[in-house]
């Protein structure tokens, strides 16, 4: 990895995270941690355990220790390497909170007023939603503008939040160019206009096993919605098994599944752990009984993540060394965060 310390100067660096809000699933790993490692080979990575995030709603203390390490685990069993890239917790990088307050009057009400999730999240008790809640993606824009990063991978349900770090980041540039021009960065623009990335090939959107209209989720009240990366061989075969279908078989061509969300869920499961297209595994099982695509899903499912869930079993016995791996990542990520919040500071006007 390139010096960390060293100013942005064009090169790819990306910037996610994943909160840690327990019962890591199968949509998290195939929709965001799988491509994490993938992006390792050609990035400078920093991926973050977004713990600040996750308390815009009440967390049980333990439990959130504990999912803190879960969700680290699971970036170093998936192949996640801190010593090339950096993997910290955020709450451990004072200066996420400060820039983010420096965004609170960066960022328009207005903008955030049209933040689908925010309405989604809160529903009809708005007014009882935390203010950590409503501004959360502009703590989401100080992440990310933190380290300057220029490319982010996003699911649909991020995208609106990264326009907003995009105009974030306009703004400032826009309402201190004379002053970045004189505090000698070359020219007006501090921060760059992140762009997204998107996986290529499969969309791993994994929708719940019981519902194929609805993302898989942790919250569910069914544990037999999601696949846990903590389940064993047998639960993730009984889950699959139990997973709703439809009478129908599996159609021939990919536009077959159109209005069966059920079957282009368990389709779409199957192309994102092989790998391979939607229409590869209709040409192979099309025609077929779910009674024979199951058990091939199952195996196929099983095959993928069980050495990732060995492996996070073994890393979750051993807290001190996950406690490590985030001081360290932490340590170098405090070194580009404060740099930026410093110059940030000179060129708003504030002393020291």
């Amino acid at each position: 990895m390139s010096d960390t310390s060293n100013e942005f100067l064009g090169q790819n660096r990306v910037f996610s995270g994943v909160q840690p809000t327990g019962n890591l699933h199968l949509g998290n790993y195939l929709g965001a941690i799988k491509n994490f490692v993938k992006l390792q080979d050609n990035h400078d990575c920093i991926y973050c355990v977004v713990d600040m995030h996750a308390i815009t709603v009440w967390q049980d203390p333990k439990e959130l220790r504990e999912n803190i390490r879960e969700v680290t685990a699971a970036y170093l069993a998936a192949g996640i390497n801190p010593e090339n890239h950096i993997v910290f917790n955020q709450s451990q990088v004072k200066e996420h909170a400060e820039l983010a307050w420096i965004f609170n009057c960066v960022a328009r009400m207005g903008w955030l007023n049209r933040m689908t999730q925010f309405k989604e999240k809160a529903g009809k008790n708005r007014e009882n939603a935390s203010c950590g809640l409503f501004a959360y993606p502009n703590l989401m824009a100080a992440d990310i503008l933190a380290y300057r990063a220029t490319h982010v991978p996003v699911g649909n349900d991020q995208k609106q939040h990264l326009e907003l770090t995009r105009d974030i980041a306009q703004k400032f540039n826009n309402d201190y160019a004379a002053n970045i021009l004189e505090a000698g960065h070359g020219n007006s623009t501090y921060f760059p206009i992140t762009e997204p990335l998107i996986s290529e090939g499969n969309d791993a959107r994994i929708m719940s096993l019981r519902d194929g209209s609805k993302k898989m989720s942790k919250s569910d009240p069914s544990d037999l919605s999601r696949i846990v990366m903590t389940d064993d061989s047998d639960t993730i075969s009984k889950k699959i098994r139990k997973a709703k279908t439809d009478p129908d078989s599996l159609p021939s061509e990919v536009a077959g599944l159109e209005d069966r969300p059920e079957a282009r869920n368990l389709v779409g499961i199957y192309a994102a752990v092989k790998e391979c297209s939607p229409q590869d595994v209709l040409n192979e099982f099309g025609g077929k009984e779910f009674s024979a695509f199951k058990p091939a899903l199952a195996d196929i499912v099983v095959e993928g993540i069980a050495p990732i869930n060995n492996e996070l079993r073994k890393l979750m016995d051993a807290p001190d060394h996950i406690d490590a791996i985030l001081k360290q990542g932490s340590e170098k990520a405090r070194k580009i965060a404060s740099k930026t919040l410093s110059e940030v500071k000179e060129i708003m006007g504030f002393i020291g």
